[in-house]
């Protein structure tokens, strides 16, 4: 079974083609800059063919679609000889809202309630919408799937859920802690209860999917009983532009202190120019950061204090409502890669009982344990695969269906 997985953007569209006999990549890619002037790299993984890597007239999404599917079927760069060996195609949707718990099939009714979750994430939903219906439209008949970010945490306690508002937001609204990156969380965590050798019931696990938007997730019995990112993805930890989780009277300061600007260019600096961007005053990118503070920036050094510092907060107060930790996982963009990072935050971690063992963490983009002698928890460096996640539940509701 072969196995197309989209991640829609407002103005990109990434892909990755699975055989699911194998569960190996065959081709992945990105369109970029759609409704602008267009571009495509295409990655042919099996077959030895050539990297497709140009610019494409892409109006809308579905000319993407339309360019995605000549490049995997092409004989110059294709991986498949036509449409008709796409066996279903499995959509990230960002938000599913209360309505949706786990992935479904995607018919008209799916589509309504994805809609409405449309004030919960009014940049996300939209994209994702359009990208399902450019896959209807180009390949009619083919099982469409939704694998939805938010599903991973419908498993958290009330309490955990619960805003401290009027209990109407909740009601008549759906305000109430989603979470996002639930697929990243929920892939890692299966992998470190792996590791640990055991099953799922009796164990406590912190996963860390620090990226350019980072969430953290307490995984216990294998289900989440608590994340950092709320109804929106704005919530929790710093990020590169994000400012995680502030005094929400910033937003009349900054309103006050701005000239009297908008809520939503409030909300937009908040979202789009905070952050260790913010801090640092240098980028939203870590690898500059740190290059930064390594020729004595002062504010670099800050940005990267300040993110560790706070992930590590998170970190303890999940040990401390799981009743301990049996492992901590990093994951994502810098998790995976940046090993100063996990240091930096695990510096701060020594009163929770955590060390790591800094020769093992010198390792980048790989899985690793990195634990140190006498650690509380195994810490395990484990890179993440959402599409495969996506693949896997397209394949299962499609043979259930079947």
């Amino acid at each position: 079974m072969n196995i197309l997985v989209i991640n829609a953007g407002s103005s990109s569209l990434k892909y990755q083609l699975f055989d699911m006999d194998t569960e190996s990549i065959l081709a992945k890619g990105v369109c970029d800059r759609i409704g602008i002037d267009g571009h495509l790299k295409h990655t042919p993984v099996s077959g030895g063919k050539p990297v497709y890597d140009s610019d494409v007239p892409l109006p809308t999404h579905a000319e993407a679609i339309n360019a995605v599917i000549e490049k995997l079927t092409s004989s110059e760069y294709g991986v498949i000889a036509d449409l008709a060996e796409i066996d279903a195609v499995g959509h990230r949707v960002v938000h599913g809202g209360r309505k949706f718990s786990e992935s479904v099939l995607i018919d008209e009714d799916v589509l309504a309630a994805i809609e409405e979750c449309t004030l919960l994430a009014p940049l996300h939903v939209p994209a994702n919408l359009t990208g399902v219906d450019a896959c209807r439209k180009v390949m009619p008949g083919v099982p469409q799937a939704a694998v939805f970010d938010t599903a991973f945490h419908h498993t958290m306690p009330d309490y955990a859920y619960t805003y401290p508002i009027p209990y109407k937001y909740y009601e008549e609204n759906d305000i109430k802690r989603y979470g996002f990156h639930g697929t990243s969380h929920r892939y890692v965590s299966a992998r470190a209860i792996e590791l640990l050798g055991a099953g799922a019931q009796g164990t406590k696990i912190v996963t860390c999917h620090l990226g350019n938007g980072s969430s953290l997730a307490a995984v216990k019995d294998g289900k989440c009983i608590d994340t950092t990112m709320g109804v929106t993805p704005l919530e929790g930890v710093p990020m590169g532009t994000r400012s995680g989780t502030v005094d929400p009277t910033l937003l009349d300061l900054i309103s006050t202190i701005e000239g009297g600007i908008t809520l939503r260019e409030s909300l937009d600096i908040l979202n789009k120019k905070s952050g260790v961007l913010g801090v640092s005053g240098v980028s939203s990118d870590f690898r500059d950061i740190e290059a930064a503070k390594l020729g004595g920036n002062d504010r670099a050094r800050l940005a990267l204090d300040l993110f560790n510092y706070q992930v590590a907060k998170h970190i303890g107060s999940f040990i401390a409502v799981m009743g301990g930790a049996d492992a901590l996982v990093f994951t994502a963009g810098i998790g995976e890669n940046s090993p100063n990072t996990r240091k930096g935050i695990c510096s701060f971690l020594g009163g929770a009982g955590i060390a790591i063992d800094e020769s093992k963490n010198d390792v980048k983009g790989e899985y690793a344990e990195i634990t140190g002698a006498g650690s509380s928890a195994r810490v395990f460096i484990v890179p993440t695969d959402e599409e495969l996640v996506i693949a896997r539940d397209t394949k299962a509701l499609v043979a259930c269906k079947a």
